[in-house]
C-alpha cells in the first residue's frame, strides 16, 4: 500500500491527498504550494441533491488559498470535479472544506472573519495577503450566516436614534430593543420614509403589540410610530432634551452675557470660556471647578437662573407618578416663562407640546442611554474601518456588535 504524503494528514482535505509540494518566493514572502489529487475510489457528493457517486464528468484545476503554515503562505492546486450525478446530471462536487467556486478554504475564511472582529479589513488583508474585497466578502458572508434574519416576535419596546454616517450631515437610524440590548435594524436616513421599512418588516400584527418607543424629539420618528403603532406611547428621553437645552438656552445666554461684557475683557474671557463648566453635571466637576462655578453663577443672574432650571428640568424624569410629574412641569414652565430670559422662554414654549412624551417616562422609565452607548461603539467601528463603502456590510457589523442578551 502506498504511503500517504505527510502533508495530507496535516491538511485534512477530505477526499483529497497531496501528491507534490514545493516552496516559492513571491514578493519577498515564502509560499508553500501543494498539488492535490482526488483519492481514487472515494465517493463524491453532488452539490445539488447530496447524492453520492464515484462517476466523474470532468475536472478543472484551480488554485486555492489555505491557512498559513508557520511563516509560509499556503496555496493549493486542486482539481475541482464535476460529478456525473444520476439525478442531476453534471454538478460540482460538494466539499466540506471548500465552498463552491471559492478561492479560499472554509477554515481560512473563518479565520479571516474572526480577525475582522478586532482589526480593519485593510490590516487583515495585509496579514493574510488577500485582496481587500475578498476579505470584506468573507466577513460579510460570515456575518450573514452568524446573524441570520432578525427575530422581531414578542417585541414590546423600541428605542430610536440617529447617528452620523458620513460627513456633510448624512445620517442613519438605529432601532434597538432596550430590554435585551440588541440592535434590531439600521437604515440610512432619519426621516419618516427612511424608518418605514422597519415597520413594514415588523408587520401589522407585531406593530399592534408595541407598547412604547423612546426617541429624541424627531418629528419624523414620532409621526411614523403613531401611524403604524397608534397604541404605543412616545417617550422622549432626558439626554436629548437636556442637550438641546444646553445648546439653545445655556450657550445662548452665555454668548449674550459675554457680548455685554465687551468693555470688561477679563470678565468677558471668563464667561466666554465657561461653556463646558456650565454644561457639566455637578458630579462630573473636576476638583476646584465647583468653586469656580459658584463664583461665575453668583456674578451672573441670567446664567444662575438657566443653570438652576436645567437641573429642575432633569428632575422631571425622576418622577414615577404622572400627576406629580405634571405638577413639577407646571412649576418649571411658569418659572421659565416669568424669567425674562428670552432664550429660556422660547425653549419652554417649544417644549410644551412635547409634554405627553415627557410624562410617558413615568410609565416607561426608558432612556436612550443604551443607544448613545451603541452610537459610541458605531464610531469606533467606523474609525477602525476608515469608513465603510457598503451600507449592508456596515449595518451587519453594528448588529454583530450588539446581538442582545437573555
Amino acid at each position: 500500500m502506498a504511503q500517504a504524503h505527510p502533508m495530507t494528514r496535516l491538511g485534512s482535505w477530505s477526499g483529497y491527498e497531496v501528491v507534490e509540494d514545493w516552496q516559492e518566493q513571491r514578493d519577498g514572502r515564502s509560499w508553500c504550494v501543494l498539488r492535490l489529487q482526488a483519492v481514487v475510489g472515494s465517493l463524491r457528493c453532488c452539490s445539488q441533491c447530496g447524492g453520492l457517486t464515484q462517476a466523474v464528468h470532468d475536472q478543472e484545476e484551480r488554485r486555492i488559498r489555505d491557512l498559513p503554515i508557520f511563516e509560509h503562505r499556503v496555496e493549493l492546486i486542486v482539481p475541482r470535479l464535476r460529478v456525473a450525478c444520476r439525478n442531476c446530471g453534471p454538478k460540482l462536487e460538494r466539499l466540506a472544506w471548500l465552498q463552491p467556486y471559492a478561492r479560499v478554504t472554509r477554515r481560512l475564511g473563518e479565520s479571516v472573519a474572526q480577525l475582522c472582529k478586532v482589526a480593519s479589513i485593510r490590516h487583515v488583508a495585509s496579514y493574510f495577503g488577500l485582496d481587500w474585497k475578498t476579505v470584506k466578502d468573507l466577513d460579510f458572508a460570515s456575518l450573514q450566516r452568524q446573524l441570520g434574519p432578525i427575530d422581531l416576535d414578542g417585541l414590546e419596546v423600541i428605542g430610536m436614534d440617529e447617528f452620523a454616517i458620513q460627513k456633510g450631515h448624512r445620517y442613519a437610524t438605529v432601532i434597538v430593543e432596550p430590554t435585551r440590548k440588541r440592535v434590531l435594524w439600521v437604515g440610512r436616513g432619519r426621516g419618516r420614509a427612511d424608518v418605514r421599512p422597519f415597520f413594514e418588516l415588523l408587520g401589522p400584527q407585531r406593530c399592534k403589540q408595541l407598547r412604547a418607543a423612546v426617541m429624541d424629539m424627531n418629528a419624523g420618528y414620532e409621526i411614523e410610530v403613531k401611524h403604524h403603532c397608534p397604541q404605543a406611547a412616545i417617550v422622549f428621553d432626558l439626554f436629548h432634551v437636556v442637550a438641546k437645552y444646553g445648546r439653545e438656552v445655556i450657550d445662548r445666554v452665555r454668548v449674550d452675557r459675554a457680548n455685554e461684557l465687551r468693555a470688561d475683557k477679563p470678565a468677558r474671557r471668563v464667561v466666554k470660556g465657561a461653556r463646558w463648566l456650565l454644561l457639566k453635571n455637578a458630579e462630573n466637576l473636576a476638583p476646584g471647578q465647583d468653586v469656580q462655578l459658584k463664583e461665575l453663577l453668583a456674578a451672573n443672574r441670567a446664567l444662575f437662573v438657566v443653570h438652576v432650571l436645567r437641573d429642575a428640568l432633569k428632575d422631571l424624569w425622576s418622577y414615577r407618578h404622572p400627576g406629580y410629574a405634571e405638577r413639577a412641569w407646571k412649576s418649571w414652565y411658569t418659572k421659565a416663562r416669568r424669567s425674562r430670559i428670552e432664550p429660556l422662554k422660547r425653549f419652554a414654549a417649544k417644549l410644551k407640546p412635547y409634554l405627553p412624551g415627557i410624562l410617558a417616562h413615568c410609565r416607561f422609565p426608558l432612556g436612550t442611554n443604551l443607544i448613545e452607548g451603541i452610537n459610541n461603539k458605531i464610531k469606533v467601528i467606523k474609525r477602525m474601518a476608515y469608513g465603510f463603502r457598503d451600507d449592508a456590510y456596515f449595518f451587519l457589523k453594528i448588529r454583530a456588535a450588539f446581538p442582545g442578551v437573555g
